[in-house]
């Protein structure tokens, strides 16, 4: 286990040169531990600390295949773009890692049994309250803890909610830190602004991302490339909206309109202020903070579901929550974070596009009926995970 950040003895073993059979010589004699090809995992963290050592795993791949080699990093989108390093392409296995999702959540908390339920419930079958209404108090409780591992051990492990919130309060002052220690210095106090305008900005009706809404008088210019380190550095996701939905999404998204979202519902809901006790016992009264919840919620999962999402909108008389691609064409997801499924929107992108399939998803139950020509599964927000199965149903 080598950690670039501990020592930068580590890191000069890699500024003489690439040769592999060299390094790891060295690398034994620093740690003191035999590195057997097959026998040995050779682990490099927080490698962003290190940038020729991200180069080297091109000469790793080509001369020791045998090796296994395993890397993390920290903020590694962030310090590629900064180093300007020439990432290996083609010769790195790459996984990016996500907070848990909400199927990871119910795992961590021991009830997989749900997750082995649904896999093969019927699309056509209604669920009843034995399961549903666990899984309604589950989303909330998920709602509330997110999906970062220390949060969420801390909840598996004490069910106490006042220390979850310590604890995530601790990790966004962490990342006010390392917004001081990897960004530019001339974005740090821009970062910061729009760090804590997302949450804000979320909670309104019209929730597209606004720059004079950051600071008064500020421009987009002035703060595009700090929301793009927030980018890089996996901490918010966008949407892009789109006027045309048609195939492909990406040539008719415009990236000057979008909607900015928090990698982890925990967070947000955290940084919202809203009252945990409130919001699980069903009396908390902001709508608008609720259904920004869900929306950023479904936004998460469909990214953990390798999906990209955009958002539609019609002048100012209709708007889709997301929009996604798959073989058949266009799929329109509207989100409601209760039981109310009216969707006039919905059924006029319908009307307009006629997709083969569509979601709505809300605490309504699982079933699928026809809005226009378009299929549609009114999904359980709780079921999102499982939202592939039904697509190809």
């Amino acid at each position: 286990y080598i950690n670039f950040e501990s020592s930068d003895k580590f890191a000069a073993i890699f500024d003489y040169d690439f040769d592999v059979e060299r390094i790891v010589r060295e690398l034994e004699l620093l740690t003191q531990s035999k590195i057997e090809a097959g026998k040995t995992l050779l682990i490099f963290d927080e490698i962003q600390e290190a940038p020729r050592a991200i180069t080297s795993l091109k000469y790793f791949c080509e001369n020791k295949p045998e090796l296994h080699l395993a890397c993390a990093g920290s903020l590694l989108g962030v310090a590629l773009k900064k180093e300007n390093i020439s990432f290996p392409v083609g010769k790195v296995n790459r996984v990016q890692m996500y907070p848990m999702n909400f199927r990871e959540f119910l795992i961590a908390c021991g009830h997989e049994k749900y997750i082995d339920l649904f896999s093969e419930w019927p699309i056509d079958k209604e669920i009843p309250e034995v399961y549903s209404e666990p899984l309604k108090r589950l989303l909330k409780e998920y709602y509330v803890v997110g999906g970062m591992p220390e949060v969420v051990n801390e909840y598996v492990t004490t069910r106490d909610l006042r220390t979850v919130g310590e604890i995530q309060d601790e990790i966004i002052a962490d990342y006010a830190d390392d917004f001081s220690k990897h960004a530019p210095v001339a974005e740090i106090e821009k970062i910061r602004m729009i760090w804590k305008s997302v949450p804000k900005q979320l909670a309104k009706e019209n929730n597209k991302f606004v720059f004079s809404h950051v600071k008064e008088g500020k421009r987009a210019h002035e703060l595009e490339a700090a929301l793009q380190w927030l980018k890089n550095a996996g901490l918010v996701h966008l949407t892009e909206l789109v006027s045309n939905a048609e195939k492909p999404l990406s040539a008719n998204a415009d990236a000057t309109y979008f909607k900015v979202y928090f990698s982890d519902i925990g967070l947000l809901f955290r940084s919202m202020g809203l009252s945990y006790k409130s919001f699980l016992e069903d009396e908390e009264k902001d709508l608008t903070k609720k259904g920004a919840l869900a929306e950023n919620y479904v936004l998460l999962e469909l990214v953990c579901l390798k999906k990209t999402p955009y958002f539609w909108r019609s002048g100012n008389s209709a708007e889709i929550d997301f929009l996604v691609e798959n073989d058949s064409g266009i799929v329109p997801i509207e989100v409601k974070a209760a039981a109310n499924t009216q969707a006039k929107s919905y059924r006029q992108f319908c009307k307009k596009y006629a997709p083969r399939r569509g979601y709505k998803l809300s605490l309504k139950n699982l079933a699928e009926n026809m809005c226009e020509k378009t299929a549609t599964v009114s999904l359980p927000l709780y079921l999102v995970w499982n939202m592939d199965r039904y697509n190809n149903n």
